[in-house]
């Protein structure tokens, strides 16, 4: 073991497990020793990991057939991270001071297994953007939907990870007006003016029924869907479609991040009659079917960050110990974009 490492790693814990949305009091930071690396593994210093909401369904009561493992009571958190490799065990075709990414976030060192961690490399030029969730957006217009030129294409949950990156790939793709929704109206002024929306819709009261709001915004007709909220914004996005319209599910925010459900079930009212009238595709996305997606987004985000062409919204939040609160904050929707917990350099 290299003789500036520390003793002890600390990470974050499921304290306790909850019964509706977990909060920062159901969470506990420990201290573990640093672990030495054997044959095929190699030890990270973590430098950011992801905060996302799919933890919620992991915590919850209704994570069984999902491709993680439940995180149970005293079990460490998970997620994407982007680390530097500080020590390596015999026969590892890493080196101390590469940078990888891999799945054992909520941590500050992580013992990985070299099959399970992969080289950055230099197509993006910001480490962090590794862990944008663009790729679901990508991989769900050009796997699933396609876009044609022309296109009206509707983006539920618009302020957050997936939503901030989907806008501007549908436009990039060809599409000839781009709509989101979002409950906060100044996050859909930010998406108006730094992310070119043309139109957002509110669902929350006071800004009126969303079926008149989605008529305003997308007056033709909605095209394609990339939906990452279900609920009654599906509901209404299957109202507002044109003949033909293809739709993407990313995610059902709505009951995920419901305190009433278990974190992996969301009840969507779909009027079916429409759907075989018009005509209208509708498909589930998941990364794990279309396992090319990744690297191809990668090398298109490269491109289109370097161009100037699209950004990457992200949140960074400091430090270990704040974790637990920004997890919180993304249930609560006070983000913008992907959030993402920075550990400091030693």
């Amino acid at each position: 073991m290299a003789a500036d490492l520390p003793a002890t790693s600390r990470e974050i814990l499921l304290a306790d497990t909850p019964g509706g949305l977990p909060g920062p009091e159901d969470f506990t930071i420990t201290s573990r020793p640093v672990p030495r690396p054997g044959p095929g593994q190699v030890l990270v210093r973590n430098r950011y990991f992801l905060v996302f909401p799919g933890l919620r369904t992991l915590i919850g009561d209704e994570a069984d057939g999902m491709p993680l493992p439940r995180i149970r009571s005293g079990d460490t958190l998970f997620g994407p991270a982007v680390g530097e490799v500080v020590a390596a065990g015999p026969g590892v075709p890493l080196h101390p001071g590469d940078a990888v990414t891999h799945l054992l976030g909520w941590r500050e060192y992580a013992l990985v297994a070299v099959t399970d961690c992969a080289p950055l490399g230099d197509l993006l030029p910001d480490p962090v953007a590794h862990l944008s969730s663009g790729s679901a957006a990508y991989g769900a217009l050009t796997r699933l939907t396609g876009v044609r030129p022309g296109d009206t294409v509707f983006v539920t949950g618009a302020a957050g990870a997936v939503g901030t990156l989907a806008g501007r790939i549908a436009r990039l793709l060809g599409a000839g007006r781009v709509v989101g929704s979002t409950r906060s109206p100044a996050k859909a002024e930010r998406l108006r003016a730094e992310l070119g929306y043309d139109a957002v819709v509110v669902p929350a009261a006071g800004h009126g029924p969303l079926d008149g709001q989605l008529a305003e915004a997308a007056p033709d007709g909605v095209d394609v869907l990339v939906d990452n909220v279900g609920g009654e914004q599906l509901t209404a996005a299957v109202r507002a479609a044109r003949r033909g319209a293809r739709f993407a599910l990313v995610g059902a925010l709505s009951g995920q991040l419901s305190p009433n459900r278990g974190g992996g079930s969301s009840p969507a009212e779909i009027d079916t009659f429409r759907l075989v009238g018009r005509g209208i595709s509708l498909h589930g996305y998941s990364g794990q079917d279309h396992p090319d997606v990744g690297a191809e987004w990668t090398g298109r985000f490269g491109d289109w960050l370097r161009s100037g062409e699209i950004t990457f919204p992200h949140t960074r939040i400091p430090g270990m110990d704040r974790a637990p609160q920004a997890l919180q904050g993304l249930f609560e929707g006070r983000h913008f974009g992907t959030v993402v917990v920075e550990l400091p350099p030693r």
